[in-house]
């Protein structure tokens, strides 16, 4: 029997999501999407690629979540997209409501799936489907350092001039520009990267790192990345439903790990049929744990906001 996935959310991150589950067969799709027409029509388009492309999956739009009914995995993608000069914080309230919708229907429909949350500000809607949803830990999960970790590996090889395959890198934290890339554990095919950039460079790169979103959002101005975004959601999901065990940089409710309680934060998790299945816990130096504080402030800011809005 096949895999489903939903993704509720049909615009450029979502119907991506769905283009690549499709590409790589991974699972049938049903895209979900409050705009009468726009999931039937992105579905339909999809489906039509399958000969073509060489996928043999089922793609298929609704405004409504009872085909739904039974999916695998949810991808939550919905969401107001930020605009030049919006921060992530400022979408707080608005997305926070879509998540909590979709949620609640994602839920109801599929019982037993595993949540992956996208959308902004991510660490803090995490917290939200995870309350909405009362599911256990590891299956809720955020999408952001697969994509922070993707955009640092690519500029430390666009630097070097090497394969960004034989980067091995990290970040942590939240998805934002507090965010943390472990230089110290970062290496081009296991040789340290602090031996082959100097240290003024490596830090414009972690700076450019943390504000790689929004250097997109500056280029396109009328949205934000998708592409990347994407890529990174399927890797999550391919994880899962190929029981691949991956270890990849998630955002995971953390139940003591680093000394935090009850946040969503950027950790290394490993990925598999059952969702979250360990979190890896990094020792980190001084400096980076102080960082890494710095980032679960920020959460912790806009989870309190949330509370406060939600009336817990």
């Amino acid at each position: 029997m096949r895999k489903k996935v939903t993704v509720v959310g049909a615009g450029n991150v979502g119907a991506n999501v769905a283009l690549r589950i499709a590409d790589k067969e991974l699972a049938d799709v049903v895209l979900v999407d409050v705009v009468e027409g726009v999931p039937q029509g992105k579905g339909l388009d999809l489906l039509q690629s399958g000969p073509v492309q060489g996928y043999d999956v089922t793609v298929t739009g609704a405004n409504d979540y009872a085909p739904t009914a039974g999916s695998d995995i949810v991808v939550i993608t919905a969401g107001l997209a930020r605009k030049p000069g919006m921060s992530r914080d400022d979408l707080l309230a608005a997305n926070s409501g879509i998540v909590k919708s979709a949620t609640e229907e994602a839920v109801k429909y599929s019982p037993n799936c595993i949540l992956v949350l996208v959308t902004n500000p991510l660490d803090a809607m995490c917290w939200v489907a995870k309350q909405i949803s009362g599911f256990p830990r590891s299956r809720v999960i955020g999408m952001a350092g697969v994509l922070d970790t993707a955009r640092y590996r690519t500029f430390l090889a666009m630097e070097l001039g090497v394969s960004v395959e034989n980067i091995t890198a990290m970040v942590l934290g939240g998805h934002g520009d507090t965010m943390v890339p472990l230089v110290r554990l970062t290496n081009v095919s296991g040789i340290p990267v602090t031996e082959l950039i100097a240290p003024d460079k490596l830090a414009a790169i972690v700076d450019r790192t943390r504000n790689g979103g929004a250097e997109i959002v500056k280029h396109l101005k009328t949205g934000s990345a998708y592409y990347a975004p994407s890529a990174a959601t399927v890797e999550m999901v391919e994880s899962i439903l190929k029981d691949k065990k991956k270890v990849l940089p998630c955002a995971a409710e953390l139940e003591g790990e680093y000394g935090v309680n009850g946040l969503f934060v950027g950790v290394p998790v490993k990925l598999g049929a059952s969702g979250i299945e360990k979190v890896y816990e990094v020792q980190l130096q001084d400096s980076e744990k102080a960082m890494l504080d710095n980032s679960v402030a920020a959460v912790k800011e806009l989870v309190e906001v949330l509370k406060k809005q939600m009336g817990l």
